[in-house]
Order: C-alpha cells, then sequence, then structure tokens
C-alpha cells in the first residue's frame, strides 16, 4: 500500500516540476498520516504556495483511490535545510557541501565533505573529505543514512 501511495505522489507532482523527496506513512488505521516533502525540479526553493499546489494536487488523486479511508491528514513540505540524500542525483546535486552520514564501512554517525561522486547506474561511489582531511570511497549503496549538514555560522 505504501508504494502505491508513494506512486500516486509521484504522479500527481511529476506534472507540476516537483520531485517526491520523502514520503512517510504513520498515524492510525482509520486516520493515516501522510508526510511528503517536496522539492522543485527547477532548483528554486520551495515555497508555501508550492506545497499548497502540491497538496491539492496529491488530495484529488488520493480521494476516491481507495487507497486511503475518508480522514486522512496530508502535510507536504520542503524537504528543509538539512534535507536527506536519497539519490544518486541527490548527491550528485550536492558536491561540495557538508553531509552527515552513517553507514557501516565508516564506523559510526559522522560529518563528511562531499568532494565527488564517481560511476553510474547503482555503481555510485562517493567521494568523503572528513574533519581531518582524509579522503574516503564509499559505495553509495553502503550509506544507510545521509543528510545535508546547514552551518548556522554562515
Amino acid at each position: 500500500m505504501g508504494e502505491a501511495l508513494e506512486a500516486l505522489a509521484r504522479e500527481a507532482l511529476t506534472p507540476l516540476g516537483f520531485e517526491l523527496v520523502e514520503f512517510r506513512r504513520g498515524g492510525t488505521r482509520s486516520r493515516p498520516l501522510l508526510e511528503i516533502r517536496v522539492d522543485r525540479l527547477d532548483g528554486e526553493p520551495v515555497l508555501v504556495d508550492d506545497c499548497a499546489r502540491a497538496s491539492r494536487a496529491i488530495e484529488s488523486l488520493l480521494d476516491g483511490s481507495g487507497l486511503v479511508p475518508e480522514r486522512y491528514v496530508l502535510e507536504v513540505s520542503s524537504p528543509g535545510v538539512e534535507r536527506p540524500l536519497l539519490t544518486a542525483a541527490h548527491w550528485r546535486r550536492f558536491v561540495g557541501r557538508q553531509v552527515l552520514l552513517k553507514s557501516a564501512e565508516l564506523g559510526e554517525r559522522a560529518e563528511y565533505r562531499l568532494q565527488a561522486v564517481q560511476g553510474e547506474d547503482g555503481s555510485e561511489v562517493v567521494v568523503l573529505v572528513d574533519a581531518k582531511g582524509v579522503e574516503h570511497l564509499v559505495p553509495l549503496s553502503a550509506i544507510a543514512e545521509a543528510r545535508l549538514v546547514f552551518n548556522w555560522k554562515r
């Protein structure tokens, strides 16, 4: 059911020029909570009006789809400044930025500078530089979780 809901959200968002960044389902069986994070494909910041347009488009497909009960909660927002990195395209887009990630290959959760992304078609390797300047090559498939780091002191 989650995959069908995610596909429906993508179907609603793509024609509007949005990318589905993150989809989460929570709440209860009788009143599910659908949390959707969107980004603009043109690289511009996501505004409140964008979220409203995306929400209306998703609602129009959800209502009557049978995928959720009549009473559901839909939350649409931007991915935020500490957005998740979920696809190879995300990693390529944010080369040069600081990332916080968790990978068994690197040990505990730590912050790195994303130096480069090498390879393609599922065999991508990210080049990361730690605080000591040491370079690490990690297959994208070995990264369990990653987010951009926002520096509040800029």
